[in-house]
């Protein structure tokens, strides 16, 4: 049981988040990358301010501080990562479809306990409700073939 105050998602029966909790973590970590990249604010200031405007309470927090800190955290690493699969210079790239990528090639990297196919899905559908008419094309073929060579054992053919 939570104690009074406590904004942390409330686990299912096994013991972990709902994926419903994961998916607004992304959509937020999503939003505030999307924000740094406009503002440059500290990304401190933009968790702190999302953590005070939004309502956390069926959020995975801890996820998506995960994602903010280290998408940012990483982002150049993340841009040579994409780069090569990418059809125009980064700086071209939609800024919301942006996000999404990094976000996409940070959970491929390093959220190994999330498969390639949900990590895939869940951009797409960010791409479609936040990004342009055809963004969500972009997106899962970015994806698709960032997890081809992120995740070779994965993807491999059975």
């Amino acid at each position: 049981m939570s104690e009074a105050g406590d904004t942390s998602p409330q686990p299912g029966k096994t013991g972990q988040p709902k994926a419903g909790d994961r998916r607004r973590a992304r959509a937020l970590a999503m939003q505030g990358l999307y924000q740094r990249h406009f503002s440059k604010t500290p990304i401190s200031d933009i968790e702190a301010e999302f953590m005070v405007d939004n309502d956390m309470s069926k959020v995975d927090i801890m996820y998506f501080r995960d994602l903010l800190r280290g998408v940012h955290r990483e982002q150049a690493e993340l841009d040579k990562l994409l780069e090569p699969f990418l059809d125009r210079p980064l700086k071209e790239v939609d800024p919301v479809e942006l996000a999404i990528v990094r976000l996409g090639a940070y959970e491929l990297k390093h959220r190994i306990d999330v498969p390639y196919k949900v990590v895939i899905n869940e951009g797409i559908e960010m791409a479609k409700r936040f990004g342009g008419t055809e963004g969500h094309k972009f997106v899962n073929s970015i994806l698709d073939k960032l997890s081809r060579r992120l995740r070779l054992a994965e993807t491999r053919p059975r």
